[in-house]
């Protein structure tokens, strides 16, 4: 939801290292990537947050661009089941690798992802995606791209808005 644009704006900020795209980027993840993004709510304040889309050169992924969870909220397995509810969702449909990239020493976004495939006995590989001097001029640390997979066909679960768990953006 639209509305929910300062609030995401707020919670990546809260959370280096994350990068903080604009206010409008984010304002576009919660509208037009509204069926691929996460928001976990508590008591009226964004706790949780991932970004994510299908790529229209590979529809068979679902990529996940950035996960966000509350200093207040980490610790608490908040995460992993924001991604339990991405891969839920209809717009996962078809999807059979959930992607991602990760720079090396981001320790707690490798935790993430490796206990999730682990939990769901998927396979993840790694892979260098976006290195540091051929694709950041030496200004940012490469990236690695993880490929979990391959999912099993989707099972669809309702979800109501804004619930503390799996709303939709």
């Amino acid at each position: 939801m639209a509305e929910d644009g300062p609030q995401v704006t707020a919670l990546i900020a809260s959370c280096p290292p994350l990068d903080t795209n604009s206010a409008y980027c984010n304002l576009l993840q919660c509208t037009d990537f509204a069926a691929t993004c996460v928001v976990a709510e508590r008591e009226g304040h964004i706790r949780g947050w991932i970004s994510a889309y299908r790529p229209p050169s590979a529809p068979d992924r679902l990529f996940v661009w950035q996960v966000a969870v509350h200093p207040d909220a980490r610790g608490t397995g908040l995460g992993g089941r924001m991604l339990d509810a991405l891969i839920e969702r209809p717009a996962a449909i078809g999807a059979q690798w959930l992607t991602t990239t990760v720079t090396a020493d981001n320790r707690a976004s490798w935790a993430l992802f490796e206990g999730f495939a682990r939990r769901r006995g998927l396979d993840l590989s790694k892979a260098e995606r976006f290195t540091r001097d051929a694709h950041f001029a030496g200004g940012h640390a490469t990236e690695w791209q993880a490929s979990i997979g391959p999912l099993p066909a989707a099972k669809i679960a309702r979800h109501e808005p804004h619930d503390p768990e799996t709303s939709p953006s």
